[in-house]
C-alpha cells in the first residue's frame, strides 16, 4: 500500500510525504531523521493521510497536495475530522 500524508509539525506547519510504512515513517520524522524540513518542527503527528494501490497515483497526489494553499489544505483535513 501507498500512503500519501500530511503531517502537522509542532509550529503549526504543515508537511506532506509518500511512504511505503506510515507509523515508520512518523517515527524516523519525530526522531530527527525523517525530511529536512521536520528536523527542527518535532514532534509531529499525522492529521491526515490516503491509500492508493500504486505508487505513482500516490506521487501524483503528493503532488497535488503539495501545490494546495494552507487554507485548501486546512479543508482537507477538515473534511476528515467533520
Amino acid at each position: 500500500m501507498h500512503i500519501v500524508y500530511i503531517l502537522e509539525c509542532a509550529d503549526g506547519t504543515y508537511y506532506t510525504g509518500y511512504t511505503t510504512d506510515l507509523e515508520r515513517r512518523v517515527a524516523e520524522h519525530n526522531d530527527g531523521v525523517g525530511a529536512k524540513y521536520t528536523r527542527g518542527r518535532t514532534p509531529v503527528e499525522v492529521i491526515h493521510h490516503e491509500r492508493y494501490p500504486d505508487r505513482s497515483t500516490a506521487m501524483a497526489r503528493e503532488y497535488e497536495i503539495k501545490q494546495l494553499t494552507r487554507g485548501e489544505k486546512e479543508r482537507l483535513v477538515g473534511a476528515e475530522t467533520a
